[in-house]
């Protein structure tokens, strides 16, 4: 009994494996920089993280888990409250309804696609803020931030998928 509940709670933890690196990355690059140049142009690593797990495990990354990662983004002042929001729920929505598509992509392929929907997203943050503020903003930001998000998506996306293949290995060492 004592095994089954300890096996139950080691699943648990690595199905949670995914929220919690996005949320410990997203903290971390909230994190207060000494040089005020360098906050505007932090990568969207939220959105890399939702894009990456919605391809690949869907299951770890579902809509609520969005919505808390992206309600966090937008409190650490990234933008106003609720566009990051939309936005990373507007990836995942995308990536979900196409996911077969996504899932037997290359990398090649997979980077494409998330510089298009990337940039769909870094558009649509500039515009809502744009109407929310009553004017518009400098995109010079956004479109900086959003060339160094597509230039750490490999990093990243190495990371994930490393996290992933232990997560799924020692998963099923498990069952």
């Amino acid at each position: 009994m004592q095994s089954s509940l300890l096996q139950r709670l080691d699943l648990f933890a690595r199905a949670l494996t995914p929220f919690v690196l996005t949320l410990l990355l997203l903290l971390l690059s909230l994190t207060p920089l000494r040089s005020p140049y360098l906050a505007p142009v932090m990568p969207s690593i939220a959105l890399i993280a939702v894009y990456y797990w919605t391809v690949f495990r869907p299951d770890l990354m579902p809509s609520g888990a969005v919505f808390l990662i992206g309600l966090l983004h937008d409190l650490g002042g990234v933008a106003p409250l609720g566009i990051g929001v939309l936005a990373l729920l507007a990836v995942h929505g995308a990536v979900g309804a196409q996911r077969r598509f996504f899932a037997t992509a290359g990398f090649g392929l997979l980077w494409l696609a998330f510089a298009v929907l990337a940039a769909a997203a870094q558009l649509f943050i500039w515009l809502l803020s744009c109407a929310m503020i009553g004017r518009l903003v400098d995109i010079a930001p956004a479109l900086l931030q959003y060339a160094v998000t597509l230039a750490i998506y490999p990093c990243l996306f190495w990371l994930f998928g490393r996290a992933q293949q232990l997560l799924l290995r020692d998963a099923e060492t498990v069952r």
